[in-house]
């Protein structure tokens, strides 16, 4: 045995060590309050170290409990950002990856890692819709966006090669709601953020086509040609659905490439298929596994209706790598389809929690984080001093405390942020926030199997606490 392998005994206990810290960990998670212990200064002192020059078991043990205790707690009361759950069935899977630690590169390098990447993005594309999309999966909505607009970016320019042509200028088009991930993408892909146009938006926060349309009429008498249309299924900041049926027209019209960013809100069509229709007219669509599945980080996904479109963007290769079947499965190279040559094993544990729990499992969970939603907009409606600042189109709460003051005040931008970091300094409850209005908010965004009804519940009263606590220390 080599200096640094165990035998199978060994792995078998520390395997059991290592669980027990995570059963420990999710035994209390209901019961702890939700921010990290400690201060910066307090957990860099905890695990900040000289590097270990000689190996102590126990000691390593030892760390592995110090970071779960001072992680922040994901329980049912978490509510911040866009965040999923990390269901535990799917996190034991990922354990088992990390031990087959398979290069899924190729069919070549690990046949089984890559048939079931395959099968598990086709049972994604079918259940929201897009039975007839390829795919492959990602490290998250961010890369599924890049890489979208890439395939773009190729499809209408041919850019690999020579570059962004300086003398053919191109727009792409994208609503002011639109995710950063989009802007930085275009910039990352030498298009410019020049050329990124910020369409308006209606009183929901959609994209409205009128102006979609006008803005590429107006580009086009310039000589601006259109290089694609990012239509967003679930805005981070309120949840807002792009009318993409319309959307889509007006893309096919002017020859751009539709990409739509679901990253959020598009594996919602699990359970409300009805109000995303028009995610198969995309040419490229991005999805967040780690979202709306509950699966562990990281697991994002890009799906497209051309395979052929992605080996154009992304192929470029060593004889080192090259297939040494000509079988059409045995053959298949994830290389020539991504910007990834090293991928991990991320289907693993997607495949092991939808077989384990099953597609009407999650329907019923993002269908209760919908109802959850909906109710907590409700409770927030009926409250006085409270003020619900945006339409709740799935998951995502934004409100506001406005107490006896005139909502118009410019005093509860302050207040609000006050209230905010209040509220999660308690521990109860954890929010975030947005801009609304270019008014301050508080946000809370239920994408938690975790969540019950009493859950949501305790948000408005720990906002409220959270807001006398405020006012009296203003006071004195």
């Amino acid at each position: 045995m080599t200096l640094i392998d165990i035998s199978p005994e060994e792995f078998c206990e520390l395997s059991e060590s290592v669980l027990r810290i995570a059963a420990d960990y999710l035994k209390d998670l209901s019961n702890r309050a939700i921010p990290a212990k400690g201060t910066g200064a307090e957990i860099e002192q905890i695990f900040r170290q000289t590097p270990p020059e000689k190996g102590d078991p126990e000691e390593a043990l030892r760390g592995l409990r110090d970071a779960a205790l001072y992680s922040r707690a994901q329980n049912g009361r978490f509510f911040g950002y866009v965040l999923g759950s990390g269901e535990p069935a799917a996190a034991l899977a990922d354990l088992l990856c990390s031990v087959l630690n398979q290069n899924v590169t190729a069919w070549r390098s690990s046949p089984a890692a890559v048939t079931i990447e395959k099968e598990v993005v086709g049972w994604i594309a079918q259940a929201i819709g897009c039975d007839q999309f390829g795919g492959i999966l990602t490290s998250g909505g961010s890369s599924a966006n890049l890489m979208g607009l890439a395939m773009a970016r190729e499809a209408k320019l041919a850019a690999n090669e020579c570059g962004v042509p300086a003398m053919a200028p191109h727009a792409v088009y994208a609503s002011t709601e639109a995710h950063m991930s989009i802007s930085k993408a275009v910039g990352l892909l030498g298009i410019g953020r020049e050329n990124l146009r910020l369409v308006r938006v209606d009183e929901r926060f959609r994209m409205i086509p009128e102006a979609l349309e006008e803005r590429m009429r107006r580009d086009k008498e310039l000589g601006i040609a259109p290089l694609a249309v990012v239509a967003t299924a679930g805005t981070v900041n309120t949840g807002a659905l792009d009318p993409l049926t319309e959307i889509a027209e007006i893309a096919a019209k002017h020859r751009a490439w539709l990409h739509v960013d679901g990253s959020y809100g598009a594996l919602a069509a699990i359970a409300i298929p009805g109000k995303l229709r028009g995610l198969a007219r995309a040419d490229s669509l991005a999805l967040d596994p780690h979202k709306w599945l509950y699966q562990p980080l990281d697991c994002g996904c890009l799906l497209h209706r051309d395979p052929q479109a992605a080996r154009a963007a992304f192929a470029q290769s060593g004889d080192y790598v090259r297939p040494l079947s000509e079988d059409p499965i045995e053959s298949h190279a994830y290389f020539e389809e991504s910007i990834e040559l090293s991928r991990r094993f991320r289907a693993l544990k997607m495949w092991f929690s939808l077989r384990y729990h099953g597609f009407e499992s999650f329907r019923e969970s993002i269908k209760k984080d919908l109802q959850h939603a909906q109710r907590l907009g409700s409770l927030i409606e009926k409250t006085s001093g409270l003020e619900l600042m945006a339409p709740i189109e799935l998951s995502a709460v934004c409100f506001r405390y406005v107490g006896d003051c005139n909502s118009a005040s410019p005093e509860l931008d302050r207040i609000n942020f006050d209230i905010l970091l209040r509220t999660n300094q308690r521990g109860r409850v954890y929010l975030s926030n947005a801009t609304v209005h270019s008014k301050f908010c508080l946000r809370a965004c239920i994408l938690n199997h975790r969540t019950t009804d009493s859950d949501i519940g305790e948000v408005v009263s720990e906002v409220l606490s959270a807001a006398k606590e405020v006012r009296d220390a203003s006071a004195s």
